[in-house]
């Protein structure tokens, strides 16, 4: 059981959920004081970022299912945090951007998600920070181009 325990610490996937579970419960307390959750600050970071996304594109970037997206998008809208418009050429697609209201509330939700991080990281050099995003990025480059070359890793 000992062994067990002391692989399990020095696990990197272990101490990478841990890490991603405490940010997330962090997340999900700070962002309901604004009214959102956590996925929805996803969506309007996503569409903040690049204005007039579709619904695939934006399940894509926040790494949820095209159905799941259409709810959170739906519930974005009728909270007057988002409009959507038919594409000019395909109508079908809607792109999403922020209404005034949206923007207003995303600012706040960054201010207090921007807090968190900066608690996260307090004890880390400026090097380090930038240290641990780089090593982030390669574990999941890694990993995303081992499931693009392996369609056995995808099927599972």
């Amino acid at each position: 059981m000992k062994k067990e325990k002391i692989m399990l610490e020095q696990s990197v996937g272990y101490q990478l959920k841990r890490a991603q579970h405490a940010l997330r419960i962090q997340m999900d307390n700070a962002l309901r004081e604004v009214g959102l959750t956590t996925p929805q600050y996803a969506a309007l970071s996503a569409i903040e970022a690049t204005p007039g996304l579709s619904g695939n594109k934006l399940a894509r970037q926040c790494f949820v299912t095209p159905q799941t997206m259409n709810l959170i998008l739906a519930n974005l809208e009728s909270a007057g945090l988002i409009v959507r418009h038919p594409h000019p050429e395909y109508g079908r697609i809607l792109q999403a951007y922020l209404t005034p209201s949206g923007e207003s509330r995303l600012r706040e939700s960054h201010h207090k998600i921007g807090a968190i991080e900066e608690r996260m990281v307090a004890d880390f050099t400026e090097a380090q920070r930038l240290q641990l995003i780089q090593a982030l990025k390669t574990c999941a480059n890694a990993l995303e181009t081992s499931a693009e070359a392996s369609p056995s890793l995808r099927e599972g």
